[in-house]
C-alpha cells in the first residue's frame, strides 16, 4: 500500500536529484518513489525509486506528461515487485536479483 512519504511533508523540498519534489510516496513493504522537476539545467524531470536495502534507480525525462505517466507505471510495478520479495535475511536469493534486474531493464 502506498502512502505519501513523511505525510507529504517532502513535497516542495529539494530531492536527491536537486529538483523540487512533486510526488513522493512510500510503500508499506519498504519502497519509495519520488518525482522531481527542475533537477538540473538539462534535466527537467527525474524519477528516483528504491527498495530499501536492495535497489536505487533513477530515470530522467524531458516532458512532465511522460514523467508522470512513467511514475504511475513504475509505482505499480514497484509495488508488485516489493510485495513478492521474500524476507532476505542474510542473503539475497538469485530470483530476487533477477526480478530487480528485470525492473531496472524495463525502466532504463
Amino acid at each position: 500500500m502506498w502512502n505519501p512519504y513523511n505525510s507529504g511533508a517532502t513535497v516542495g523540498d529539494q530531492g536527491s536529484e536537486h529538483g523540487v519534489i512533486l510526488l513522493d510516496d512510500e510503500h508499506t513493504d519498504g519502497a519509495r518513489i519520488t518525482l522531481e522537476r527542475d533537477c538540473r539545467p538539462t534535466i527537467p524531470f527525474a524519477i528516483t525509486c528504491g527498495i530499501y536495502g536492495l535497489l536505487v534507480h533513477t530515470r530522467f525525462f524531458g516532458e512532465e506528461i511522460e514523467a508522470r505517466t512513467q511514475f504511475d507505471q513504475m509505482k505499480n510495478d514497484l509495488a508488485v515487485l516489493v510485495e513478492q520479495l521474500p524476507d532476505c535475511g542474510a542473503g539475497v536469493p538469485e530470483d530476487t536479483i533477477e526480478a530487480l534486474d528485470e525492473f531496472v531493464h524495463r525502466y532504463p
